[in-house]
């Protein structure tokens, strides 16, 4: 699969029963910037030609290429940030950091709403373009203050 070979060029294999370190959500944005064709014919499966797959594993910056399109949610994006949820929305409504897409999320037959995805890169450029914040001190406010 192409996202265990990704996996594996970068040093993080993908182990079955953990979470992968490198998802479907990055082939399809690989695909989506060109570096990869879609020779499925399923518009919910993914099939990438091998050739084409060893080409990206040996790219350079591959990582920095996975970092860009790694999703993740608010509470992962507070948490790499290192700061409080509340923290991370107040940024959002900034529009300090953009949500790239969002997902549709379901419990058991009902549906919970959509959930906003930051792409890890975007998320990682939130301090140093806003160096005039005092993130030590934002990252030791406790729950409840300002």
């Amino acid at each position: 699969m192409p996202v265990d070979r990704i996996a594996n060029a970068l040093g993080t294999p993908n182990v079955i029963g953990e979470k992968a370190n490198v998802t479907a959500f990055v082939v399809k944005r690989f695909v989506g910037r060109g570096l990869l064709a879609d020779l499925s014919t399923n518009p919910d499966g993914a099939l990438q030609h091998p050739d084409q797959v060893a080409e990206v594993c040996r790219r350079e910056g591959l990582a920095e290429l996975v970092a860009a399109d790694t999703p993740l949610g608010p509470e992962h994006a507070a948490t790499r940030l290192r700061v409080r949820r509340a923290d991370f929305d107040h940024r959002v409504r900034l529009d300090w950091v953009c949500s790239q897409q969002s997902i549709e999320v379901r419990f058991g037959t009902s549906r919970a709403g959509a959930v906003a995805l930051y792409t890890m890169a975007s998320v990682d450029t939130v301090v140093p373009a806003h160096s005039g914040v005092d993130w030590e001190q934002l990252r030791t406010v406790e729950k409840g203050w300002r």
